[in-house]
């Protein structure tokens, strides 16, 4: 017994329901499949900061095609400001290609205190430790960095993301030596974000995990910089973060 469904007009309705159910329409995600991040208030401003990484080539002009480069930050950005366009969110990019904690503290003033984010989330510490900069004195630097951005905004939620490395390319060279520096100054972060109340992100055992999946350059082409593909999987793991670390919207500034 058919039951009729060979009728076009009842496929369509059948399509029709499956989709509704799925949450889709038109083979698009819908806005109520992307689940909220109850820190990112109405006209809250998000401030991603850091080194190549996060600059992702972003564009240095106005420009709203360009602005956020082409990483995770804009990843973030284009789905929170897609889903929740009634909360006019402000998603900003400073990072800049070679940067080390030294290299942000010079510019922190007009770059980050000047811009007054709401959310600031920094990813920094490959160059430092490519350059050779000493463990103590990264540490110190970043914690001064931190000190003064809360003393200048108490309210401001932080997001630390914890330097990453992977065996590819050049980076095969010595690499456990190189790793292990990695992991020092992932151990530094963490504490960093312990003593100033931040969010800490590890996209080190995000990245681990994906090597399972597929090889080591599928993600991170070069052991430093992520594909398009890596930088999916940041977005995903900071928002994860983010969202767990603050369940609750806060209270109006």
């Amino acid at each position: 017994m058919s039951m009729g469904i060979r009728k076009p007009g009842l496929w369509r309705w059948f399509l029709g329901v499956w989709l509704a159910g799925a949450g889709l329409s038109g083979g698009r995600l819908a806005a109520s499949d992307v689940p909220p991040v109850p820190a990112f208030h109405r006209d809250a401003r998000i401030l991603f900061q850091g080194d190549s990484i996060t600059d992702g080539n972003r564009g240095r002009s106005p420009d709203p095609n360009h602005i956020l480069g082409h990483g995770y930050a804009f990843l973030v950005a284009a789905r929170y400001g897609a889903a929740f366009p009634e909360r006019n969110l402000d998603f900003m990019n400073r990072g800049i290609s070679g940067n080390t904690v030294r290299d942000l503290a010079k510019r922190w003033q007009s770059d980050t205190l000047d811009l007054k984010p709401d959310i600031l989330s920094i990813l920094v510490g490959v160059n430092d430790h490519g350059r050779g900069v000493p463990l103590d004195q990264f540490e110190q630097d970043y914690d001064h960095l931190l000190a003064d951005t809360v003393a200048a905004n108490p309210r401001i939620r932080l997001v630390l993301c914890a330097p990453f490395l992977l065996p590819v390319g050049r980076m095969k060279e010595k690499y456990a030596e190189k790793f292990a520096d990695i992991q020092a100054r992932q151990a530094i972060v963490a504490r960093l974000a312990a003593k100033h109340h931040a969010a800490l992100v590890r996209f080190q055992p995000v990245f681990d995990a994906a090597c399972g999946k597929a090889p080591a350059e599928h993600w991170i082409w070069d052991g430093v910089h992520p594909t398009y593909s890596g930088h999916q999987l940041m977005a995903d793991e900071w928002v994860r973060t983010v969202r767990k670390f603050w369940p609750r919207s806060p209270a109006r500034p």
